[in-house]
């Protein structure tokens, strides 16, 4: 049976609510949370791809290229990295590097809330709500502006290269020889929606990490922000990204710290209202 988007996004959705009623709060629920968040967004996230030559009729590829090349000079980011650092039919130590470095991100951010789980539970609720803020608030640009990467838009022509060389997908490159025949089916689970690129969640993501782990401590921060530092050229590099999904996810991010204040009180009487539930339920 087919279910509707919202059919979806609200049974998904309501999952982590209901386990927040029917379970007292423990680590280990805590946890469960989180892993049903991402579940629900990974459901949504995915879904627009159901309909790959209806996903293909609405997705934007011109405009992003256009801006890059503004911020390039003329010349795409990525096109002047791979001209200067790639070797045109080998993958080099320096892309591997690159290439597990994006890898690692499918852990990154639920990694550091893990680490603040152990190390701050008392900013475990604030940190998870940020980092998951992101994923949403992004996924509802991936529903309305659906955007493709870099490689796409090669593969499509819509890149004009003036003697540069074409654009390269240094990690899948890397990924049919490293992973082999398990490399497809692991693609086509974590890539599920190969044309949600604007803005860059990769990044946002890591940057939200970032600023959570420098409230940590100061080696946290430097592990923070040396990972996102080095995640934004891997992107780039990489033909994952533009500069401009970049500064898009650097923007998502910023602006929910700047308005988490603003919204805390929100979210405390929601949370109010779900133990209001729990006491009930467990009595």
């Amino acid at each position: 049976m087919d279910l509707s988007a919202a059919a979806v996004g609200a049974v998904s959705g309501a999952a982590p609510i209901a386990l927040c009623v029917l379970r007292p709060r423990t680590p280990a629920r805590d946890v469960a949370t989180c892993w049903l968040q991402m579940w629900a967004y990974v459901a949504l996230y995915q879904m627009p791809h159901d309909d790959p030559h209806g996903l293909q009729a609405r997705v934007r590829i011109d405009y992003p290229v256009r801006v890059d090349r503004l911020l390039g000079l003329g010349v795409l980011p990525t096109l002047r990295l791979q001209r200067r650092l790639s070797r045109p039919g080998r993958i080099t130590p320096f892309d591997r590097l690159l290439i597990w470095v994006h890898w690692l991100w499918f852990l990154t951010p639920h990694a550091v809330l893990a680490y603040i789980l152990v190390r701050r539970r008392d900013m475990f609720a604030r940190a998870a709500t940020q980092v998951y803020a992101v994923f949403d608030l992004g996924l509802i640009v991936y529903w309305a502006l659906p955007t493709a990467p870099p490689w796409y838009a090669a593969q499509q022509r819509r890149i004009e290269y003036d003697g540069m060389p074409e654009l390269r997908r240094v990690m899948y490159e890397h990924g049919e020889q490293f992973w082999e025949a398990g490399w497809q089916p692991l693609y086509d689970f974590l890539g599920g929606n190969p044309l949600a690129a604007m803005p860059s969640l990769h990044f946002a993501t890591s940057v939200m990490a970032a600023h959570l782990l420098s409230e940590v401590g100061t080696p946290e921060a430097v592990v923070g922000w040396g990972y996102a530092i080095t995640l934004s050229m891997a992107l780039v590099y990489l033909g994952e990204h533009y500069v401009v999904d970049l500064l898009a996810g650097l923007a998502l991010a910023e602006g929910i710290r700047r308005a988490a204040p603003a919204v805390t009180p929100l979210f405390v009487r929601a949370a109010g209202c779900v133990r209001v539930l729990e006491a009930r339920a467990a009595g």
